[in-house]
């Protein structure tokens, strides 16, 4: 397939006029000006004739729900949280991920090519997230990485949750301190394995725990759900600690600890701004926080949360914080570059670049403007969206 004119923004530090990209077999073969791109395409290669169009990498939604709460579906499918046992880390979201949720053609249709997917936070470890492609039928296929994250909670949701079931945690101390307990047992059968794989021994393998070694081996981050500054301040400490990697997901109060958290140097994922302030925890929260954090030199992404807003309003959301004062290139890196490198997937998307999967999105605009219609969205160089077929 050929991609000809439009502006490629290749999110690789150039901008490209009246460019052409040629996709084979589902990855970028070669990016550039027109003219400069061997153009001979085949009989049965499609050629997108895009004119005055904006060509993007495909939009990314770093954290949300979408499939594993379903819309229209009430509890029959809300399938989020585990909520009688505050520590499943075994978990894993692929196992109740329904891509026929209406919210995997709402994505595609808004340009969302990819998106990190996993339980919810009424528990302090939640379980296992995934970043899936946005279009097909069976999970097994969409997925680009698994396990990608184990989710962890603190504040407000793991108290509420458990306080009314009688039993901790009930405060900020018993959600610090369950996680401790869970975080040592894990490193201990970690060292366990270690030292009997060292000495040809036998050894017991825990599920319950073998989740845990991708964390403590720091192949994967923990994904932290903090509001406020003292959570967020505590899952730092949690995370010295055991020296584990870490994404600072939600971030609400974000924007009034920006320096330190530049100096700490994990990433956030900031959202989602595009709802109401339910709960005591999100009182502060802003569409300024995404700037305020990205000029102290925070890595961020920006999140809808799905389905606490909807997941089509991703670049809206980004938009909403450009107009708050994040820079406007700096929203584009948010749903991209920013969001695959904080999802740990930037050496298969998030930028257009030779080598990479031909996840493609093309509008007639900016995409964070609200009149801004997506042309064609393009997932392992397939069309999935035609704006002309509809």
């Amino acid at each position: 397939m050929y991609i000809v004119g439009g502006t490629i923004k290749t999110m690789a530090g150039q901008d490209i006029e009246d460019g052409c990209i040629h996709v084979v077999d589902g990855k970028i073969e070669q990016i550039g000006r027109r003219g400069e791109v061997p153009f001979h395409p085949a009989a049965h290669e499609r050629v997108l004739e895009v004119k005055g169009g904006l060509i993007l990498p495909g939009l990314i939604e770093a954290h949300c729900h979408m499939g594993i709460t379903e819309e229209k579906k009430g509890m029959e499918g809300d399938d989020c949280n585990e909520t009688v046992n505050p520590i499943t880390p075994y978990l894993r979201a692929i196992d109740a991920i329904n891509t026929m949720d209406a919210a995997f053609d709402d994505a595609v249709r808004a340009g969302i090519t990819a998106a990190m997917i996993g339980p919810g936070s009424s528990n302090v470890v939640g379980g296992q997230f995934a970043v899936l492609k946005t279009k097909g039928r069976r999970v097994d296929d969409l997925v680009v990485k698994a396990p990608a994250a184990m989710k962890v909670a603190f504040g407000e949701n793991p108290k509420v949750n458990y306080s009314g079931q009688g039993k901790s945690p009930s405060t900020r101390m018993a959600i610090a301190g369950m996680l401790r307990k869970e975080l040592y047992r894990a490193r201990q059968y970690a060292r366990d394995k270690q030292e009997a794989l060292e000495q040809g021994k036998a050894f017991q393998e825990d599920f319950t725990l073998e989740c845990w070694l991708p964390v403590l081996n720091r192949e994967i981050p923990l994904k932290a759900h903090v509001h406020r500054v003292d959570d967020i301040f505590t899952a730092i400490r949690i995370a010295r600690e055991f020296d584990l990697r870490m994404t600072l997901d939600h971030c609400s109060e974000g924007h009034l600890i920006a320096q330190e958290l530049a100096e700490e140097g994990f990433p956030a994922i900031v959202g989602p701004d595009l709802a109401s302030r339910n709960k005591i925890e999100v009182q502060n929260m802003a569409f300024k926080t995404v700037g305020v954090m990205n000029r102290a030199g925070v890595m961020t992404a920006v999140t809808t949360d799905h389905p606490v807003s909807l997941i089509q309003s991703l670049p809206l959301c980004v938009g909403m914080a450009v107009k708050a004062g994040l820079p406007m290139e700096e929203g584009y890196r948010a749903m991209t570059i920013y969001a695959a490198k904080i999802c740990g997937v930037e050496e298969r998307m998030g930028s257009l670049e030779p080598g990479k999967d031909a996840d493609i999105a093309i509008f007639d605009g900016n995409p964070m403007e609200i009149f801004t219609r997506t042309l064609y969205t393009v997932i392992d160089g397939q069309v999935v969206y035609d704006s002309e077929a509809q």
